[in-house]
């Protein structure tokens, strides 16, 4: 099949932070029998790319942006045998990179200024798509915003939310403090109430996004009226079995400034003996260059009390997420109707024309999870 369009609208952007735009862009080709090329329907704008929008992460510009999305299958190479044309799929953010499941997993992302191009586009070709892509259950004639709203969370963020809550050890009947109210953040609310904590304390200074958490069931504490550690441990006097960090390395304090080592600090203080962290917010290596201009202003060498941790007895896991070993049982939960997330955070549905205007919105905080659809 070949397609009857040479260029598409995309997110592009070139160094400067606080600014992205939409230009024309070529179609992306087949280039190995392994691709495929996606037509995207639904993309949206993830916590992760603030990090390349607000100067601090980033290769040599210019590049295409974003790293969540769904649509249905244009063409494909002639050695993809699982999927078809038309097929209804979603792009992981993290896609495989063709090396024998005995290898430890190699990572290729898309749209972080190294690797694949975003998907805050019209088109995609995604590598070694039999192994890469996520099918779900949607047609041409089936799909609805709200369904691909669901099902584009797949890519990343409910994937990342749910993993967090997994890795602080979470059990029915534990209660759980999720740092954190942004996208991610309020899945990992979601997953922790979903899956039965007795109750769940939701941390950020954003009032819209702490009101979206109480209308999901969580006890919303607004770390700038006063310290998150004294309220939390008001109502928890010996602490809470479980704590999740879903902020990372531009977490801020309760004055507003930078503080990259708050969060990990404070968790291991509301922590109860023998309990569990949970650490999906992202912190990474930042220098200065040309992608990342503004670098060097965060420091992800955090120090905290060994002493405190070894104490207490705590577990702590962290690291990236892959999103491919969850996405059957999360896809069965949105197909049954049992998980509904974007019902509370979508705040958005906008043309990818509007993409300037809603990077700044998500970035002063006037938006919780933005999706942007496709002509």
């Amino acid at each position: 099949m070949s397609l009857n369009v040479s260029t598409m609208r995309g997110v592009m952007y070139y160094g400067v932070p606080y600014q992205v735009n939409v230009t024309n862009l070529p179609v992306p080709a087949i280039q190995e029998p392994t691709d495929a090329l996606v037509r995207i329907t639904t993309s949206a704008l993830c916590g992760s790319d603030m990090h390349m929008y607000h100067g601090y992460q980033g290769d040599v510009p210019s590049w295409q942006m974003g790293h969540e999305a769904m649509g249905y299958i244009a063409e494909i190479g002639h050695a993809v045998s699982s999927l078809a044309v038309g097929d209804y799929v979603v792009i992981p953010d993290n896609v495989a990179s063709g090396h024998l499941d005995l290898e430890p997993r190699q990572w290729e992302s898309f749209g972080v200024g190294a690797g694949l191009d975003g998907l805050q586009a019209e088109y995609a070709r995604v590598p070694f798509a039999d192994d890469s892509l996520i099918p779900v259950p949607l047609t041409h004639n089936t799909t609805n915003a709200t369904m691909e709203q669901n099902y584009v969370l797949l890519s990343d963020i409910f994937p990342t939310g749910y993993t967090a809550v997994e890795r602080s050890g979470m059990e029915p009947g534990d209660t759980v403090a999720v740092f954190g109210a942004g996208p991610v953040g309020l899945i990992a609310v979601y997953t922790a109430l979903m899956r039965g904590a007795s109750k769940v304390y939701s941390i950020d200074h954003v009032p819209m996004r702490l009101a979206i958490a109480e209308r999901m069931g969580a006890i919303p504490i607004n770390f700038a009226e006063s310290d998150p550690v004294q309220q939390i441990m008001q109502h928890e006097p010996s602490g809470v079995k479980r704590a999740v960090d879903c902020v990372g390395m531009e977490a801020v304090n309760g004055d507003g400034e930078t503080d990259s080592g708050i969060v990990i600090s404070n968790m291991l203080q509301v922590t109860a003996q023998g309990g569990g962290i949970g650490q999906v917010g992202v912190y990474l290596p930042t220098t200065n260059g040309s992608g990342s201009p503004l670098g060097s202003l965060l420091n992800t060498n955090i120090t905290f009390s060994a002493a405190e941790f070894f104490a207490k007895g705590l577990s702590f896991k962290s690291g990236i997420v892959d999103p491919l070993p969850l996405a059957g049982q999360l896809i069965d939960l949105i197909a049954s109707g049992r998980a509904n997330p974007a019902e509370y955070i979508g705040t958005a549905s906008v043309g990818i024309e509007e993409a300037p205007e809603y990077y700044r919105r998500f970035s002063d905080h006037e938006e919780v999870k933005v999706f942007f659809t496709f002509p």
